[in-house]
């Protein structure tokens, strides 16, 4: 909880001391904490923010007060008098008191406002975000024959030392998105509401550091109905390290999309999307039609041209800012990009496309058919789990057929072994769920017992995925040779590493 949220906590459990107890009233100022408790719910949504996790504390807080006027200005005869006297009525609101305290108090736990560890390298970090249109592609999507593909994405970069900035929303465009998120998992439009208020380690717009000459530049793309920030803990960490990395929100491959003009277009669900992605992992010559249109290669190489589209836009960028913050920073012989999810099979696909990628990190996705038959040319790494740990996944939230399992740990293995030319690297993490990969286990500590995050500890399962990411992209576009590499590590005694060099 919030520190103002803590003390409004505390200011209930006492004041229903106080009420329940009638001596503790004799201590002067403890008589009147009723009426501080209120100014105390006020200053709270005043200076921190409502938020609806606190509803029940401002509930109890508004009937304590209540209470407290009617034991100190109210007659003592009639109704009242008999209430505040009959044993059992005092039993019955003392119960109700005890249960609406812990739901008070357990609401805000169970959904935080959850805070990212600081980041482990030497930089600050800036982010700043633009909004691109591709006037050259139209958007297979939209049945308007005019209409262009056109992307939001989010820059974080490495930034100077000296900014006292105030740290940047976790999720710029909150008010919309987190809705669109919760409708996907069919829970109320408010249940991440409070995402609002979540800040993260990257400050907006502030100037960007000047030790280098240039910084190597990392797309990363997110899952289905995921959205740009969704790893936040692993890009605050290599951008602290001196990476720029470049955030793509995919328009209806993400919950929602939120332009500066005002429109939104909200992200397809899994059902509607999974034939066009199904068919570019396993084409089948009745291929899916969109608008009208067949796609035999699936969706994939469709998304994956959004990863050219943002390299074209960076190079201009690295030319000229508007912002007047990345010109000239930008290193774009040292390029690379990771994924999750969907996203990896983006990336996979943006590799096989791109030569301007020099390294592709995967996490926990099957393959597209075209970069299984053909492998990879970039050193690239995967990391994902076992085949039982995607069990207990199953077990525990469901989702994770045997096929999809299969496909999943085949492919990724398959092109692993085929890809001949650049170096290989297969790692797996016993333990860890799909979202363990994601920022989402930050979102309840109950994550593990809902089946939303696996048995790993969620900030061991970070610090594997983001030394691993950081070795990786070290050692191939940084120049920074890593032992991590190697082979295996007694700081990971768990990871099951393979390597395969060229």
């Amino acid at each position: 909880m919030r520190p103002i949220e803590t003390l409004l906590s505390l200011g209930n459990i006492l004041t229903f001391c106080i009420l329940a107890i009638p001596q503790l009233r004799a201590i002067y100022w403890m008589g009147y904490l009723a009426l501080i408790t209120v100014l105390i719910a006020v200053a709270q949504m005043l200076v921190e923010g409502p938020r609806w996790q606190m509803i029940p504390a401002y509930g109890l807080t508004v009937l304590f007060s209540l209470v407290w006027l009617l034991q100190n200005f109210a007659p003592m005869g009639g109704i009242i008098g008999q209430l505040l006297t009959n044993r059992f009525a005092i039993g019955l609101s003392v119960g109700l008191g005890v249960l609406g305290l812990a739901v008070a108090t357990a609401l805000p736990i169970i959904l935080p406002i959850f805070r990212f560890p600081h980041p482990g390298g030497p930089y600050p970090i800036g982010t700043v975000t633009y909004h691109w249109v591709d006037t050259s592609r139209h958007e297979i999507f939209s049945d308007d024959p005019n209409a262009r593909r056109e992307l939001i994405v989010q820059i974080w970069y490495p930034a100077r030392g000296d900014s006292a900035s105030p740290p940047a929303p976790y999720m710029e465009d909150a008010d919309a998105v987190a809705p669109a998120l919760a409708r996907l998992f069919h829970w109320p439009d408010f249940t991440f509401g409070h995402f609002r208020y979540v800040t993260t380690n990257a400050a907006a717009s502030i100037p960007m550091a000047t030790d280098k000459p240039g910084y190597p530049v990392l797309i990363f793309l997110t899952g289905l109905n995921g959205f740009r920030q969704s790893n936040t803990f692993q890009i605050e960490e290599l951008v602290s390290y001196g990476y720029i990395v470049a955030a793509i929100d995919q328009p209806y491959a993400v919950a929602l999309v939120a332009f500066p003009d005002g429109h939104q277009i909200i992200g397809w669900t899994r059902d509607q999307m999974q034939p066009f992605i199904q068919q570019s992992l396993s084409p089948v010559a009745n291929a899916p039609m969109l608008n009208g249109q067949a796609l035999e290669n699936g969706v994939i190489p469709y998304f994956a041209q959004d990863v050219s589209f943002t390299l074209d836009q960076l190079t201009a960028l690295d030319i000229t800012d508007p912002n007047g913050i990345l010109t000239g920073r930008l290193d774009l012989k040292r390029v690379g990009t990771f994924g999750i999810s969907l996203g990896a099979m983006v990336a996979s696909e943006a590799c096989h496309m791109e030569p301007r990628l020099e390294a592709c990190l995967m996490m926990d996705a099957a393959m597209p058919a075209d970069v299984v038959r053909a492998g990879l040319r970039q050193p690239s790494m995967w990391i994902t789990r076992d085949a039982d740990s995607m069990r207990l996944e199953r077990q525990r939230a469901g989702g994770w057929t045997e096929a999809d399992i299969t496909q999943t740990l085949t492919t990724m293995r398959a092109v692993f072994e085929k890809s001949v030319s650049g170096a290989g690297y297969y790692v797996q993490v016993p333990g860890m769920f799909h979202v363990n990969f994601t920022d989402a286990p930050n979102y309840t500590p109950l994550a593990p017992q809902l089946g939303y995050a696996g048995p790993i500890d969620t900030q061991r399962a970070y610090n594997i995925v983001n030394a691993y990411s950081l070795a990786f992209f070290d050692q191939y576009l940084a120049g920074r040779s890593s032992a991590l590499l190697d082979g295996s590590s007694n700081q990971y005694p768990e990871v099951l590493f393979e390597t395969r060099q060229p």
